[in-house]
């Protein structure tokens, strides 16, 4: 059994807490949350943070609640936010919030003496009327109170809604229903949560005098400075229609040398034992302790096979070791995935069931510029078909090559990889 806190330490996943926090969860077991509004589609690896808070909360004999915004997503959560935030339609909300339900149904144990729980707040609000909830939650803290929290304060120039300035509140109560019905008496967030969530413990110690605790993880970085989980094309999804699965393995496998001791502690589920010897055997070689993380990663949050499959996909477009039964074994979506990070060419369903020269094809797809190119790219032997090198000006290429009746792979040199794709 894990000690929670001290996990957190040695992870450097620990920000701040309450006092008497670590004391409480030493001497009993404890039903804590984390809320989450499904502002998004899918989940993110930045809230995958979160989410690895809940699993080591639950592996240290403790019962996570997760709390899904049906009803906060609706408002929008102003911390550290440099704008007012689009509203979402109910509808966006409601699709979005089952969706993610799913995705966290993966990553904790739904039984057992420690299964965690899924509540959605909406169903503390939709049966309250305004008045009702201005006298029984709007009463509970003061305007100078709010304010003087830095969710609030750093929104003030810019400019803050009514509707963003009452998400405190939304969440306070949140807290304190939660409390009274689970008797959850923990709140665990990023460390821009640390307002909000401080509220909540004053909103269950003023209303009905209980003790209430508060941890908070820091925000994750990169190296650079910039913030977790964004790149070029946005966010890093945990839904492979948003990120695929390979370019989920990939990003792990590209990180900066330099965050890898940080993503290594926020992410694995090894111990500390076996992190300390991981980095110590390779201490030289940044790129395969990144091959392992990234590994682990791709099959909890995805799965074995996929695993499988992007591995196999990288062998072929990056490893030395890939030969013809490397491509024959792939199934059609690997041959998509090469065809979205490699140069894809088009000819048509005609031209190869007829069968086409091989000095043709390099021409008409502009692989070599010319059939002079051509020729003596084959003679100097640098071109090949599906891994076979092609010794012959006068091979034709014929539907007999295709990879599941739509692909064939061409390479010129051992850098420059094509992927020749047939069309109607």
């Amino acid at each position: 059994m894990l000690n929670f806190i001290e996990e957190l330490r040695w992870r450097g996943m620990l920000h701040d807490m309450t006092p008497g926090a670590d004391e409480l969860m030493q001497n009993k077991k404890v039903v804590g949350y984390i809320g989450f509004d499904p502002t998004a589609p899918s989940m993110t690896i930045g809230n995958f943070v979160q989410i690895m808070l809940l699993k080591l909360f639950q592996l240290s004999g403790h019962q996570p609640i997760v709390l899904m915004g049906g009803a906060t997503g609706r408002i929008g959560d102003p911390s550290f936010k440099d704008k007012e935030r689009d509203l979402k339609s109910y509808d966006e909300l409601d699709s979005n919030l089952s969706f993610q339900k799913e995705q966290i149904k993966k990553f904790l144990d739904f039984e057992g003496p420690n299964a965690a729980i899924i509540v959605n707040n909406l169903d503390f609000y939709k049966n309250m009327n305004i008045l009702d909830f201005l006298r029984d939650v709007g009463k509970t803290l003061t305007i100078s109170y709010m304010m003087s929290k830095d969710s609030v304060k750093n929104r003030l120039e810019t400019g803050l809604s009514f509707t963003e300035f009452s998400y405190q509140l939304l969440q306070s109560y949140d807290f304190q229903l939660l409390f009274d019905q689970y008797n959850c008496v923990l709140q665990m967030g990023g460390s821009d949560q640390w307002g909000n969530i401080t509220s909540g413990t004053e909103f269950i110690r003023r209303n009905i005098d209980g003790k209430a605790y508060a941890v908070t993880t820091p925000l994750l970085t990169k190296a650079d400075g910039s913030k977790f989980g964004k790149s070029e094309q946005g966010n890093i999804w945990l839904d492979p229609k948003l990120t695929s699965p390979y370019k989920f393995y990939q990003f792990w496998l590209n990180a900066d040398d330099a965050d890898l001791p940080k993503y290594l502690r926020y992410f694995t589920l090894k111990s500390k034992e076996e992190v300390e010897n991981l980095e110590q055997t390779y201490g030289n070689d940044p790129r395969g302790l990144k091959a392992i993380l990234a590994e682990e990663l791709t099959r909890r949050v995805h799965s074995d096979d996929d695993f499988k499959a992007v591995f196999q996909v990288s062998q072929l477009l990056f490893g030395n070791q890939a030969g013809p039964d490397t491509l024959l074994e792939m199934g059609i979506n690997e041959l998509h995935t090469i065809a979205e990070e490699i140069p894809c060419k088009a000819i048509s369903a005609s031209d190869i069931s007829q069968g086409i020269n091989i000095v043709d094809l390099l021409t008409v797809t502009t692989i070599l510029p010319s059939k002079t190119e051509a020729r003596k790219a084959i003679q100097g032997n640098a071109i090949s078909i599906n891994k076979v090198k092609v010794t012959q000006v006068e091979q034709m290429v014929t539907s007999a090559d295709l990879l599941h009746n739509m692909y064939f792979m061409i390479e010129n040199g051992k850098k420059n990889k094509f992927l020749i794709k047939i069309q109607d």
